[in-house]
């Protein structure tokens, strides 16, 4: 199948469940997931092959971190903790030397337990180009200016869970909308951008959990949809007034929900079937809309998937690769890539990125067979581990370390 007919296929698809994106600066990655909230990118001449000569600059970062790096325009935001968590931070790199430009401390305290693989600067902050948001769980939320003024905090809960949190904040029209998963007292809110005022707060199940939610357009309105331990929950974005719930197999649910053509693929985070949902319903919708079903018994899975055409791409965290259909779920091929997966996985004209926790970023080819392009190295000390996903912008690939930012790409 040719690389530009799937990915046109995949673009024509999309606009089924993506509401048209405002207009927006080229150099923008302004949330998770990116411009689109699927991982795609719609630039092209992005560095396919590289090797240490090729990156353009690396800065050292302060503390420790597991945030994607978001950009708009030449400024690269991200979190990091110091201190061992007492202290959360947020700060700003510029995009074209890798200078730290600003630093701001958000909150210090005594840190909360955290899983030993997530720490305390996970979720990646969220911007529309006038605010900056980063979330740190017990840590609060904030808001900046793209400057770095600090604009307003707020004190979401104590988030009892012994794992740590890394749901993203997103922005949609005037709200911050945050997923608040824990153990106890879990809901999901909506905050005015300016202010930080409730405007709306929504229960939700009571379980831990970390995903991201995402906004898709179904015929006349919108629907804010966000995975969980027991499967996939939508709302009402300007209400939080619960749309439907489709229940799903074995728990945990970080992964973010990711469209494909006119339904939502969706990957559990504990072994359990892979599953799609077609949004639009009304209450339960499990016995209704669930579109398909496949088993999935490849282990631990933290990265999200990424669609290519027909293809759904998913990778286990110890790296079983498999490549499922669309339309239906079936598998199409199984293989191990070298090394342990825990970011998600972007797509760019039509190829696939995604970087191992030893900084490898795979190259693949969506098709009927495993089809690696390239396998690109970087020569990181021992103690970075790669737990970020790949930001795109203007012909460069920016990667993150737990207390390294790369760019790759000409310098």
């Amino acid at each position: 199948m040719a690389t530009a007919a799937c990915f046109s296929s995949f673009l024509v698809a999309l606009l089924a469940v993506l509401p048209a994106s405002p207009s927006l600066p080229a150099s923008v990655w302004p949330r998770w997931r990116g411009p689109m909230e699927n991982g795609h990118t719609a630039e092209t001449g992005l560095p396919v092959k590289w090797t240490d000569s090729d990156v353009a600059w690396k800065t050292p970062l302060p503390g420790s971190g597991q945030s994607s790096p978001i950009i708009w325009g030449d400024r690269i935001f991200l979190t990091a903790a110091l201190d061992q968590g007492r202290e959360r931070i947020v700060f700003a790199v510029d995009r074209k030397s890798g200078k730290i430009l600003w630093q701001r401390s958000a909150w210090k305290g005594e840190p909360e337990k955290v899983h030993i693989m997530n720490g305390w600067a996970s979720p990646s902050c969220a911007t529309d180009g006038e605010i900056v948001v980063a979330f740190f769980g017990r840590g609060g939320i904030h808001a900046y200016s793209v400057d770095g003024t600090p604009l307003w905090s707020r004190d979401l809960g104590k988030f009892e869970s012994p794992w740590g949190v890394s749901a993203c904040p997103v922005i949609v029209d005037d709200l911050v909308i945050q997923n608040c998963d824990a153990d106890v007292d879990a809901y999901i809110t909506g905050l005015n951008k300016r202010t930080g005022e409730t405007v709306w707060k929504t229960k939700r199940r009571d379980h831990r959990g970390w995903s991201t939610p995402i906004v898709v357009a179904v015929g006349d309105h919108r629907e804010l949809v966000v995975n969980g331990h027991e499967g996939v929950q939508a709302y009402d974005p300007k209400s939080g007034q619960d749309l439907w719930f489709c229940k799903g197999f074995n728990g945990r649910g970080e992964p973010t929900v990711t469209p494909a053509g006119d339904v939502l693929c969706v990957v559990n985070g504990l072994s359990g079937d892979f599953y799609a949902v077609k949004p639009g319903g009304s209450g339960d919708v499990t016995a209704t809309h669930m579109a398909w079903h496949t088993p999935r018994k490849d282990g631990r899975d933290c990265p999200s998937p990424i669609v290519v055409g027909k293809y759904v791409f998913v990778i286990s965290m110890s790296g079983i690769a498999t490549c499922y259909d669309a339309t239906d779920g079936r598998a199409i091929w199984k293989e191990r890539l070298t090394g342990k997966f825990s970011g998600s996985p972007i797509a760019a004209g039509g190829l696939i990125y995604v970087t191992s926790e030893d900084g490898v970023t795979y190259v693949i080819r969506p098709g009927n067979k495993l089809d690696v392009v390239a396998e690109n190295p970087l020569a990181a000390s021992e103690e970075e581990i790669f737990r970020a996903s790949p930001t795109p912008c203007d012909g460069r690939i920016y990667l993150r370390s737990t207390n390294v930012l790369y760019c790759i790409g000409k310098k």
